[in-house]
Order: structure tokens, then sequence, then C-alpha cells
């Protein structure tokens, strides 16, 4: 039999599904110290589907889904979650988040081809379809 529960290592949501609005709005930070105020924070979100987030101590990386391109933000850990049919809901808790350099770099690496909010090449090589 085969499992409807998808098991994720990113917490990819909207402002609409819990991303931090004053996080977001700090996107165009000229820079890293308002940063700062989001560690250790907690906060709700929920997803469509039934998704599997492992629990402390591993860490998923944070994205912003914003107009259909992703953001990674950084990194947090899922510290509560209820998985109901066609929803996932739960409390994320904020552990790191990047400087703007880095921001970039890596969502334009690790976003899905055509996903990244910022336009650009990546500069590694990957295997599609593993």
């Amino acid at each position: 039999m085969g499992s409807t529960i998808e098991i994720n290592d990113t917490l990819k949501i909207s402002i609409y599904r819990g991303f931090p609005k004053e996080l977001s709005n700090l996107l165009l930070r000229k820079d890293d110290e308002p940063l700062r105020d989001f560690l250790g924070k907690e906060f709700e979100f929920w997803n469509n589907h039934e998704r599997l987030y492992h629990m402390p101590p591993t860490r998923f990386f944070l994205v912003e889904e914003k107009f259909k391109k992703w953001i990674y933000w950084g990194n947090a850990l899922v510290i509560s979650q209820t998985i109901k049919p066609g929803i996932t809901k739960g409390i994320f808790k904020i552990t790191k988040l990047y400087n703007k350099e880095f921001q970039k770099k890596i969502t334009i690496e690790e976003s899905p081809a055509g996903k990244s909010h910022y336009p650009g090449e990546r500069s590694s090589y990957i295997i599609n379809n593993v």
C-alpha cells in the first residue's frame, strides 16, 4: 500500500501560510542587523497535503514562497505538527538566518529550475530524477 504523506527537508510557506510578514518585509534590507530579532522566535504554519517534518534536532531550510518564487532565508526547527487529511499544521522556530549575499547564492543554487526569486545561473551541476 502507498502512503500519501510526503517527507520534507524544506519548510516552504508563504505569508498566507505562516511565513512572518515582518521578516519578509526585510528582503530589501540594507544590513543584516534586524534579522537577529527573529532568531529563536516561534511561528505557526500550515501547508496543503499531508507532510512529515522531522522533529528537533533535525533542521529544515526555511523558504518563503513569494509570487511562486522561492527565497531561502535560513534554517528552522519544526517543534510541533498536526497532520490531518489534506493539511499539515504546526509550529516552527527560526534557528538561523542568512546574510544578504549568502541568501542570494543559496536561493539560486537550491531552488528548482525557474523558481529562484533571484536571477542568475547555478554554479553547480545536479543530477535530475535521482
